[in-house]
């Protein structure tokens, strides 16, 4: 399911978005033992959506008919949200800033889906409605914390949907699951109506299977948002990418695959395969990048999650997993001057990667070093879910945009994934790239 192929659908003639919603809800059926979903929306709840696009054609919408799912930390009117906690749930009036712009322009919401609870994790089992199972192989994790999110599309029941990233919880999923995942730079997706985990670091994340369908939800969603002290606005003009470009790897020291063999070997042919693009590798020293990520839970931001859950973990603490609550709860007896410390620390971080990425295009990175089985990570849980952030910690405490794209495949048909990244408001300039890339090796 794409964009691109429902709209032919539908001014042809051949579906109508009650067809497609019919698809959909069957899909959902078929695959009713993983717990992708917290909240279907009934036929009474779709048939608004459903009655205001027979009013209107095909062409008028940029997203006209387009099933698309929701995490269930981003409000959806008159649907609880969850977070992926009963006790924490909600009814909003109204639907989140982005989810309101995807309505407008003909997106049909379907529900909410499953993620690591409070968006506290990057493995996609942390959650008390249960464990996402992979899309390719349930006995492997879907990847988090926007698990559901990412199974929906790579099951094909919806066309697109919203994670959320903090971490790289629209990165991991997308790679788990053989899709694309856009961690825009942050404030350009407003996050208003958003659970907050970290708030000064908070993204809203885009999954497809393509590219296009990623491009256009974007368009739609990129919209300054008054209401979010922490909205930014797109530069008018944007850089486009060179015929020819130097990308940046880190040194071959700096590499992590945790065992993964296949997994290296997959990395090097992405590298050589952008190289055959018009690309020439760069290796640059990636300390500056892999010393800020370490400050993301290890630091004074792990703050802003028991900031955002202070009331609750304090009188409910008993409604946290455990492994939730352990987390937020390390943010409790951070103090102003560990704060003020890494934020000098991160300061000189940023002009160093800056100065590491000066002259490149963009620098690339394996998504995840490695993937792991639900049963692995049950028995390690916390060790386990740093190894999958090595790559993608540091992303927004350095304000940089990314994009993952498939990168092949294990022998054992579990999906590997690269990640792309450069400075804020370069994500056009990513999207193009990584679509100029995913054509070549198809």
């Amino acid at each position: 399911m794409t964009i691109e192929s429902l709209k032919k659908s539908y001014r042809s003639g051949e579906l109508t978005p009650r067809d497609v919603v019919k698809k959909t809800l069957g899909k959902i059926e078929e695959h009713g033992d993983n717990p992708i979903w917290i909240y279907i929306l009934s036929e009474a709840e779709l048939e608004p959506y459903l009655k205001r696009l027979e009013s209107c054609e095909p062409s008028s919408l940029p997203l006209y008919g387009v099933p698309f799912a929701i995490k269930d930390n981003i409000d959806l009117a008159d649907v609880a949200t969850t977070a992926a906690c009963k006790e924490y749930s909600y009814v909003p009036s109204k639907s989140a800033y982005v989810v309101e712009l995807l309505i407008e322009a003909g997106a049909i919401p379907i529900g909410k889906t499953n993620l690591d609870q409070f968006a506290t994790g990057l493995v996609g089992t942390r959650s008390p409605y249960g464990a996402c199972q992979n899309s390719i192989n349930p006995e492997y994790i879907s990847g988090g914390s926007s698990s559901g999110s990412a199974i929906s599309v790579a099951l094909d029941m919806v066309a697109f949907s919203l994670g959320t990233d903090t971490a790289g919880s629209g990165r991991v999923p997308a790679a788990f699951n053989n899709l694309v995942g856009l961690k825009p730079s942050k404030g350009v997706l407003s996050t208003s109506g958003v659970v907050p985990a970290c708030r000064s670091l908070d993204c809203v994340s885009i999954f497809a299977n393509t590219t296009e369908d990623t491009r256009v939800v974007f368009d739609v969603a990129a919209n300054f948002d008054e209401a979010d002290a922490y909205s930014r606005e797109m530069p008018q003009t944007q850089k486009s990418a060179s015929s020819y470009f130097n990308f940046a790897v880190p040194y071959e020291e700096q590499l992590k695959f945790f065992g993964d063999d296949e997994a290296q070997l997959l990395f090097k042919k992405a590298v050589e395969n952008f190289e055959a693009m018009g690309g020439k590798a760069v290796s640059v020293d990636f300390s500056p990048m892999l010393e800020a990520a370490n400050l993301l839970y290890y630091g004074p931001w792990v703050s802003e999650r028991y900031v955002a859950l202070k009331e609750m973990i304090e009188t409910q603490p008993e409604s946290f997993l455990d492994v939730t609550r352990e987390i937020v709860n390390s943010g409790k007896t951070k103090s102003a001057e560990d704060y003020f410390e890494a934020e000098y620390k991160l300061k000189a971080y940023k002009r160093q990667a800056d100065l590491a990425l000066k002259g490149m295009e963009f620098a690339l990175t394996p998504t995840t070093g490695t993937i792991y089985t639900i049963e692995q990570i049950n028995a390690n849980p916390i060790e386990l879910n740093t190894n999958l952030g090595y790559y993608t910690n540091f992303m927004n405490l350095l304000d940089f945009s990314a994009y993952a794209v498939p990168a092949g495949f294990r022998s054992n048909n579990l999906p590997f994934g690269v990640t792309l990244f450069s400075g804020a408001f370069e994500d056009r300039k990513l999207m193009d790239i990584g679509e100029r890339y995913l054509r070549g090796v198809k």
